[in-house]
């Protein structure tokens, strides 16, 4: 392991650059206060600082084929999405088509060629590029959209935030994961992911796969695969670990992996726990342009379990 990711996992370095960006964790502030935290805000945190591993998220907790007909603004939406938010407890997402033009789909892939192409972000490991709406008031624009913060608002009956925006050109074979391990929030369930085919998906391309009802399965945290911590110290399992973890779970249920096949413009929304992924790509020569946005619901804890870091966020 190299020297950089071994200082990592000693938390008062974690705490030192926290306090460099500390004006980036008061949206943690007022949360704290309402679920009795009683410690700073630059301070690590993780499940073990909670008394529970549920969700209160009102379509965990009821039948949404029972309530959501009777909520305020459900008649907004159209009848497709309508009669997928009543399936939404069942499923864990929903479909969204033609949510976007092409040409704004088109709008984003030339910005992130450009921030690629001027160097202005790396293309990590696994294709993503991070944090583009950073950089480009075009990927900006797509993250803040007015109608899908509507509906996921509406989703999870708290107003949502964008906290980061994922763009990636290739597929990324990424391991079926639950976005809970990253971004994590108390009470559970109040973050939401939007993903946006930025063109037609070919089935060669990698594209990515989904478990329907997978979101039901227990949250799968730190002290779930072991990954015990001390006061001054990270667990000292790797990501691995939790892919591994995560693939035994799959193969003790009988949850069906399904493949995302969007046209351009289209829109999958998930569950924080929907266990997701990306297939491997069988035609390098394809690309798989698309874009990820997590949302936080504004008024909850948000943290990362894995790195039991409170999260940053810049545009509350």
């Amino acid at each position: 392991m190299k020297l950089k990711d071994k200082l990592k996992e000693y938390k008062p370095l974690h705490w030192i650059y926290n306090l460099l960006h500390v004006k980036q964790l008061h949206h943690n502030k007022e949360a704290y206060s309402r679920y009795a935290v009683h410690k700073p805000l630059f301070d690590s945190i993780s499940s073990k600082d909670f008394p529970d591993k549920i969700s209160s998220a009102w379509l965990d907790v009821n039948d949404s084929a029972n309530v959501v007909a009777t909520k305020e603004n459900y008649q907004q939406f159209s009848t497709d999405v309508q009669q997928q938010l009543q399936q939404w407890s069942s499923n864990g997402f929903l479909h969204i088509q033609q949510h976007f033009s092409s040409q704004q789909a088109e709008n984003v892939n030339k910005a992130v060629n450009e921030l690629i192409h001027q160097k202005q972000l790396p293309i990590t490991h696994d294709n993503k590029v991070l944090y583009g709406y950073k950089h480009s008031s075009v990927i900006k624009q797509m993250m803040q959209n007015e109608e899908l913060k509507k509906l996921l608002s509406f989703i999870l009956d708290k107003e949502v935030v964008p906290f980061q925006t994922l763009n990636f050109v290739k597929g990324s074979g990424q391991r079926a994961h639950s976005d809970s391990i990253h971004m994590t929030t108390y009470p559970l369930g109040y973050l939401i992911a939007a993903w946006i085919a930025l063109e037609d998906i070919h089935p060669d391309s990698g594209p990515l796969f989904y478990y329907r009802g997978s979101h039901k399965l227990p949250y799968l945290l730190n002290d779930d695969f072991e990954n015990y911590s001390t006061r001054l110290k990270l667990g000292n399992k790797q990501y691995s670990d939790y892919e591994d973890m995560t693939a035994e779970i799959l193969s003790q249920n009988q949850f069906e992996k399904e493949l995302f096949l969007p046209k351009k413009g289209d829109v999958l929304v998930w569950h924080a726990n929907l266990i997701h992924g990306g297939m491997p790509v069988v035609n390098p020569a394809l690309t798989r342009k698309s874009m990820v946005v997590h949302y936080y619901a504004k008024d909850v804890i948000k943290y990362h379990e894995l790195t039991e870091r409170p999260s940053l966020m810049e545009d509350e």
